[in-house]
């Protein structure tokens, strides 16, 4: 399974509306898909309740666990994008090193 950690830079974390398309974007997924927070225990990130169990708040670090590497992709960006005015170049992925 792979696993992507990001810290959650939307101005709102994942809570209420966000959640809900969080939800919808794991439910495409090709089998499990979980959400975590560091050293806590993992959610199924297609569970509306469980997911806004987390209480994920702007400046979280979360753990996303899938065998499907475009759904991951797409629950990344959604928690690391602000509508208005988010570019990929703005993307935070604790697992990718940092640039120069």
């Amino acid at each position: 399974m792979a696993e992507r950690r990001v810290k959650v830079t939307t101005e709102v974390g994942i809570q209420a509306r966000p959640a809900t398309v969080f939800v919808e974007t794991a439910a495409q997924a090709e089998g499990e898909v979980t959400i975590a927070k560091p050293g806590g225990d993992a959610h199924d990130a297609r569970s509306i309740l469980q997911v806004l169990t987390l209480d994920v708040r702007p400046g979280d670090e979360i753990v996303l666990e899938s065998d499907d590497e475009r759904t991951l992709g797409r629950l990344v960006a959604l928690v690391t994008e602000d509508d208005d005015d988010a570019a990929p170049a703005d993307l935070v992925d604790l697992d990718e090193p940092a640039g120069p």
